[in-house]
């Protein structure tokens, strides 16, 4: 005996269109959000520079002064584990030469 399984329904999906700055000034305030953003950018910069560094989590340590569960936790993308010092410092340890522009 073979069984039909029903068809789902076909629903409309809207989609809002978001602030173009990013997610972030969508869900906090407007100091909040633009620490986030640029936290996010960094850590998306390390993220990069270890893929392409080559390097094993323990010899990236090293060179970032800092420990591998810190680096382990870079390329998770734990944002939180983060602060926006901590993170422009170790940019500038990987030689990234993190850089602030402001814009009115």
């Amino acid at each position: 005996m073979t069984r039909k399984t029903a068809t789902p329904k076909k629903e409309k999906i809207s989609i809002r269109r978001g602030d173009p700055r990013g997610v972030f000034h969508d869900l906090f305030d407007e100091d909040e959000a633009a620490e986030l953003t640029m936290r996010a950018d960094i850590l998306r910069a390390l993220q990069s520079w270890l893929a392409e560094s080559g390097l094993t989590q323990i010899a990236a340590a090293s060179r970032l002064g800092t420990t591998q569960a810190r680096v382990s936790d870079i390329k998770r993308g734990k944002i939180g584990s983060f602060s926006l010092d901590l993170l422009v410092r170790l940019a500038a340890r990987a030689g990234l030469r993190p850089q602030l522009r402001l814009a009115a």
